[in-house]
């Protein structure tokens, strides 16, 4: 804190000291969140709402087609899609920045301590620095329209949710085999170089969603060759579950095979 002790020195200006002293501030903030975070308890109210309604979360590792899928069951009425809150700005995805309620709904450090306070989140969590949550109003709405709640969320997340309900369902999308996925993820680079740098950063969440996913016995995973195809599937879990319990097996072998891929590509780019 070199600026603090020559507060009475000339050797600062005061654009340094509130610069100073807006850092201090920002890192108060950031270390208050973090506690409310870590010490957050989901409402009684929100878990019984949990247990009462209709909830499906999608899994999978980046590139495998969980946005187009979540999109074409949007198409049905009966889907509803929850959006969660953060407190990151927006980012440009393939040319076109993410929109406000659509996408995330965007607030401020502020709103996300008020919220955490006033305990309206199903989940949260701080990740570098950022809050990122699920709402009780937003299931809340679905619930109310008789409507099947439906997010993306990471492991961690889900298994949030399945400690407040087992009638929650957890699906885990996957591609057909390593190159499949790997030709996916590169339609989405304009230059091959900038495809690999990425790539190479992928294969570590890849691997670590997989082996979380592989170690519970809750998800369904789904073979993503045609997401028409894994929407229709997955909306027949969400009305005859049971029927699909006996398929997980064989696609669970087909995930393991894909966790072994991934982790013997990543080993060879490790040399």
């Amino acid at each position: 804190m070199k600026i603090i002790e020559n507060l009475n020195s000339n050797e600062i200006s005061e654009q340094e000291i509130f610069d100073e002293i807006q850092k201090i501030y920002y890192n108060f903030k950031m270390n208050n969140l973090e506690f409310l975070v870590k010490n957050y308890q989901t409402p009684p109210g929100a878990i019984s709402l949990v247990e009462n309604s209709r909830i499906l979360l999608l899994a999978g590792i980046s590139g495998a087609g969980k946005d187009t899928t979540k999109k074409y069951l949007l198409k049905n009425e009966e889907y509803r899609d929850i959006v969660s809150h953060t407190t990151r700005a927006p980012r440009e995805n393939n040319g076109n920045l993410e929109q406000n309620g659509v996408d995330y709904n965007f607030i401020s450090i502020e709103k996300a301590e008020e919220m955490l306070k006033k305990r309206e989140f199903i989940e949260a969590k701080f990740v570098h620095g950022k809050i990122y949550g699920t709402s009780v109003a937003e299931i809340e709405k679905a619930n109310q329209n008789g409507q099947i709640s439906v997010t993306d969320i990471d492991i961690q997340g889900i298994a949030e949710y399945k400690k407040m309900s087992e009638r929650v369902v957890a699906v885990f999308i996957l591609p057909p085999d390593f190159e499949t996925w790997r030709a996916r993820f590169a339609n989405r680079y304009s230059s091959a170089e900038e495809f690999e740098r990425d790539f190479e950063k992928r294969l570590p969440e890849a691997i670590s969603s997989l082996e979380q996913a592989l170690e519970v016995p809750y998800f369904h995973f789904i073979l993503n060759d045609d997401f028409r195809n894994t929407a229709r599937i997955i909306n027949q879990i969400m009305h005859q579950d049971v029927e699909f319990n006996y398929k997980d097996i064989e696609v669970r072998v087909r995930a393991q095979k894909l966790l072994e891929d991934v982790k013997t590509k990543f080993l060879e780019l490790q040399k």
